[in-house]
């Protein structure tokens, strides 16, 4: 009936090219003769099961009938398939012979039968089936496989959620980036892309799994290179003291294509956690800025003691004073008169990062006491002063943007280390 020889190579092709267990394809196999069987020599309701022999090519089928009384099933007094016209709330069955069997019938096969039991009988072995069967039993063989391959797929793209992966630009739609990552297909949302970005199909890309969703059409993979994390996943690649848990980063405050701050600690006091993330002259930040397209990355050493913590979460500015309101976590912060705009940053970028990274609404105060600037990390947004508004447009008037950020070139990184307004953290590079 059966060509084993057949059957073994597709079973070998499926597990290899799909990953799709021989036992799921032994049980498609099982339900699809199963489902053939009843269809050319069954009655309404009967249950058929199916035993397929991967080593003789032998199919054995059987009826099932599940173990019932009163209290499972409702009889019809006629004795005739009839309409139900028990309560809605009537949990019953309506009793049918072909798939059920009375516990006293039962306990006549099976002494020590019980109520939901299944009692099996065997059945005719047939090798012909219809036109009809043999369609049905091949769809059935179809959906079980992709059903198989679906629950294959979810398992191994399940297992890597929150990491990154590599692919291929599939096709761009309405700004939706479709990604062929193998044997699913990665989405990357246009909100979830850093601004300025231009792709073409065939280009090589990475991004950070954050969700795998199941749907009718298939399992799609929800990629962002905007998210926080696909920042963090970038330097634990490139620095092994990150990928060996000696150094942790604590918290990322990112404002995606523009400008990041990250907070580092070291486990060991003997490792640098700011410079782990540096590399020798600048080589390990230099690879993330280049995937990220240039964005300015400003890396400082997390702290426990939250003056410190905000002080340093505010470079390139060099601060006068820290006051904090640990009861509302709010902290006023006093700079001089040539540090506001640093401090500040442009838009009150620096500050709101800042307020983001370390979890504090930190107002920025001037030496007189005159608030220049407020930032909630809640709410992610700034409140400048009148004075510090019209510095802002200033600056809008003088400058120019190009792709939806600031243009950093690798070379900033390497030529000044100690610079405190292109690449502030990069001279704690010194220290190791």
């Amino acid at each position: 009936m059966f060509d084993l020889k057949i059957i073994n190579s597709v079973l070998d092709q499926l597990h290899d090219e799909r990953g799709i267990p021989k036992e799921k394809i032994i049980e498609a196999i099982e339900a699809a003769l199963s489902t053939a069987y009843n269809k050319e020599y069954g009655k309404r309701g009967r249950i058929v099961r199916a035993k397929f022999d991967i080593n003789t090519g032998k199919a054995d089928f059987f009826q099932v009938k599940i173990v019932v009384d009163e209290s499972r099933a409702i009889f019809d007094r006629d004795g005739e398939v009839g309409v139900q016209e028990e309560s809605s709330e009537d949990e019953r069955v309506l009793f049918n012979a072909e798939r059920h069997i009375l516990l006293e019938d039962a306990r006549k096969i099976k002494r020590d039968a019980q109520v939901d039991e299944e009692i099996v009988f065997p059945l005719e072995p047939k090798n012909d089936f219809g036109r009809i069967a043999s369609q049905t039993a091949k769809q059935v063989i179809m959906q079980k496989i992709r059903e198989a391959e679906k629950v294959s797929v979810l398992s191994e793209y399940g297992e890597r959620e929150g990491e990154i992966i590599t692919g291929t630009v599939q096709r761009i739609e309405r700004g939706n980036v479709f990604v062929d990552v193998g044997r699913a297909t990665g989405i990357l949302p246009y909100e979830e892309q850093i601004p300025g970005e231009r792709f073409s199909q065939g280009e090589r890309l990475r991004a950070y799994l954050y969700r795998v969703e199941e749907s009718p059409r298939g399992i799609f993979l929800r990629l962002s290179r905007s998210h926080p994390k696909f920042l963090e996943k970038l330097f634990e690649q490139e620095s092994p003291e990150i990928a060996n848990g000696v150094v942790e980063i604590k918290a990322v405050a990112r404002e995606a294509g523009f400008r990041s701050k990250i907070a580092a600690h070291s486990k060991d006091e003997h490792v640098d956690p700011v410079g782990s993330l540096v590399g020798q002259r600048g080589v390990r930040v230099s690879t993330v800025m280049s995937e990220l397209g240039g964005e300015k990355i400003d890396i400082i050493e997390w702290s426990a003691e939250p003056k410190r913590f905000i002080e340093d979460a505010l470079s390139p500015a060099k601060v006068l004073e820290v006051e904090i309101d640990e009861e509302n976590r709010e902290a006023k912060v006093e700079v001089t008169e040539d540090q506001q705009s640093l401090a500040i940053g442009k838009g009150g970028q620096n500050v709101r990062l800042a307020a983001k990274l370390t979890g504090w609404k930190i107002d920025i105060q001037g030496i007189k006491g005159e608030n220049l600037a407020e930032a909630d990390p809640e709410k992610e947004t700034v409140s400048l002063s009148e004075s510090e508004k019209n510095n802002a447009k200033e600056e809008n008037q003088g400058s120019e943007v190009k792709n939806g950020g600031p243009e950093i070139s690798n070379e900033e990184v390497s030529e000044d280390k100690t610079s405190e307004t292109d690449t502030p953290t990069l001279g704690t590079e010194e220290k190791k």
